[in-house]
């Protein structure tokens, strides 16, 4: 379950939605803009995530919104940015 949830995250336009969807619910068209994407491939890429109950969908009229329902996701990429950003730190005095 860990490396599944680990594989999930590993594509950089999942990653790109969930930041997205931090600020709260977002239709796919405005997903989409926001990704850069095409609505089609933002749409694959929200299924997987709501598959794996990390986003939550609502249908009003002809637009899905989607919105983050598992919060736990937040503290996982900033423990991982976290830690990025003070190897790379590290590697800046290394080099200085």
């Amino acid at each position: 379950m860990v490396a599944n949830r680990f594989k999930i995250l590993s594509e950089p336009i999942r990653l790109q939605i969930l930041h997205t969807l931090q600020d709260g619910e977002k239709s796919v068209g405005e997903l989409a803009l926001s990704v850069q994407s095409s609505q089609p491939n933002v749409s694959k890429h929200l299924k997987i995530l709501q598959r794996e109950g990390i986003l939550g969908r609502r249908q009003m009229g002809n637009t899905a919104y989607y919105e983050i329902v598992d919060e736990t996701i937040f503290a996982l990429c900033e423990t991982v940015c976290n830690a990025l950003e003070e190897k790379s730190r590290e590697q800046v005095n290394v080099f200085a």
